[in-house]
């Protein structure tokens, strides 16, 4: 049967986002560019996008709601069903999978009682694979809220989700920190973060990612010796000078379900 017309919102909300929503299309020179915002900013109130804010974005802005939709489930960063505070992204992509992000992701699943894109009964974590983090550079990497969670094994991607859920003070590896996936949600509109510090604590790329770039600049890099992985320092401890673990990639792990234990190549000739 058909769907009748989605709910608009209580009169209160609907004045407050439209205010916001005004806000954001003004910002553009066409009013239906404000599409990809004004869902972050349906997002920030329902925490997904849901049938009165797809129909709110298309009284905004002039479209049907089949356009609004297509849009909406188009892109992976506005959610179909209600999600937790925090989305917690492994990624799966080649390196971070080889590096361990499978083992992660599975451990987290079997951890949280939760498939992919499923959220914990007490509604705190989403859990989802992302195909790219981009992030490479410090595989396996997991996100949450799109801050980043660099070089993860699985002991700490389940102390992660664990302290998420204990409502513990969690910091990423780099980048602002962490706030509720709505609140996330309103500075994706493109409203201002107005957390004390917030905007200074905001980190672009890790030492790893700019070694290029210094190489390119005549800088040449300290001399220094990787430490394996198992070897690493407790989170809470600053490395010892020399041995700062700026990359993964010198430390594939057991847990990679593709090496060692399950070696890639041909174990046939051709044809066989």
């Amino acid at each position: 049967m058909p769907q009748l017309p989605a709910p608009d919102y209580p009169a209160d909300v609907r004045a407050r986002l439209e205010t916001d929503a005004k806000e954001v299309i003004a910002r553009y020179p066409d009013s239906r560019s404000a599409l990809l915002p004004l869902l972050h900013l349906t997002q920030s109130e329902d925490g997904y996008v849901t049938r009165t804010g797809v129909r709110f974005c298309a009284e905004m802005l002039g479209l049907t709601t089949a356009e609004v939709t297509a849009v909406s489930t188009f892109y992976s960063m506005y959610r179909r069903k209600p999600s937790g505070d925090y989305q917690v992204g492994v990624c799966t992509n080649t390196l971070c999978a080889v590096m361990g992000g499978d083992a992660i992701f599975d451990e987290l699943k079997e951890h949280l009682g939760v498939g992919n894109n499923e959220t914990t009964e007490d509604g705190k974590v989403t859990l989802e694979h992302i195909e790219c983090n981009a992030a490479c550079d410090f595989a396996p990497v997991v996100m949450v809220n799109w801050e980043f969670f660099d070089n993860q094994t699985v002991e700490s991607a389940k102390r992660l989700v664990d302290d998420l859920r204990a409502g513990e003070q969690v910091s990423p590896t780099r980048g602002a920190p962490l706030c509720t996936y709505k609140e996330t949600a309103r500075i994706l509109a493109g409203f201002p973060d107005e957390r004390p510090g917030a905007v200074d604590a905001t980190g672009g790329a890790g030492p790893a990612s700019l070694i290029g770039l210094k190489l390119a600049k005549g800088e040449a890099p300290p001399a220094r010796t990787p430490a394996p992985r198992g070897d690493r320092a407790p989170r809470d401890t600053p490395p010892e000078p020399g041995s700062e673990h700026l990359s993964s990639h010198d430390a594939p792990q057991q847990t990679a379900p593709s090496d060692p234990a399950n070696p890639t190549g041909p174990v046939a000739e051709e044809g066989k």
